[in-house]
């Protein structure tokens, strides 16, 4: 069990609710089964779902420790960019995850990953290991997979530094106003829906610099390269602008 304490930032919101803002791993529905266990408290006091929370209160939380997954190999076909003793480059297709999650307990590159490189178990992060960064689920590209720990602590400090440049390519609806542009937004859960990411006032900061490549009729290719690495950035941006992907 982790003890997770915090002041409340916001006033008039159901405590189920702001959990699921505080803590990101969490959905309302996952916060309010965590609440009802009586594993949250208000001010000292076990809190309901419902409870309306107030700026200034103190908030604890016992988070339970995530049960362990055993990750098995799976031969799924791969195509493979680039490879040596370091590390292995993959060219993801659309639909496969990177790595187990709700949702997809396997089945993903990971877990095809292990099959081709047996000794990438121990590699990084237990559910994830060798991966340095990701793409999410339904976007293709290249992905880059540590092969041992030394290699995995110099590419995640590369990602976390932005010292590696990444680029996207996007087709979007209809034609942007500017050929060359920053979308600026803060990026957070979606109020109104949990699962979704959107512009939000207390979200966390994100910029994605945008060029149109190629413009037709109905729509515009665009060469886009993230600022920062929000969930679903480029998606949520591109969509607040009024030309969704």
């Amino acid at each position: 069990m982790n003890e997770l304490n915090f002041v409340a930032q916001h006033d008039d919101m159901r405590l189920d609710q702001m959990i699921s803002c505080v803590i990101e791993a969490y959905s309302r529905s996952s916060a309010r089964e965590l609440i009802k266990k009586g594993l949250v408290k208000v001010d000292g006091k076990v809190g309901k779902p419902s409870t309306i929370v107030a700026v200034g209160q103190q908030i604890t939380a016992i988070i339970p420790e995530h049960q362990k997954t055993s990750l098995q190999p799976q031969k799924i076909e791969l195509s493979v960019i680039y490879e040596d003793e370091s590390l292995i480059v993959i060219d993801k297709p659309a639909g496969l995850s990177v790595h187990p999650g709700p949702g997809h307990p396997d089945g993903t590159l990971v877990n095809a990953v292990m099959a081709l490189c047996p000794d990438i178990t121990g590699v990084g992060e237990e559910n994830r290991p060798g991966i340095v960064h990701r793409l999410d689920m339904d976007t293709s590209g290249v992905i880059v997979v540590a092969k041992d720990d030394r290699s995995h602590r110099a590419l995640s400090d590369q990602f976390k530094n932005r010292t590696v440049t990444k680029k996207y390519v996007a087709l979007v609806d209809g034609n942007m106003d500017q050929k060359k542009a920053i979308i600026d937004g803060p990026i957070g859960r979606d109020p109104h829906d949990r699962k979704k990411m959107a512009i939000v006032e207390n979200g966390r900061d994100a910029k994605t610099e945008y060029t149109v490549t190629e413009r037709f009729a109905q729509f515009d290719c665009l060469g886009v390269k993230p600022k920062t690495g929000r969930t679903h950035q480029i998606r949520v941006h591109l969509c607040s602008v009024g030309h969704p992907v």
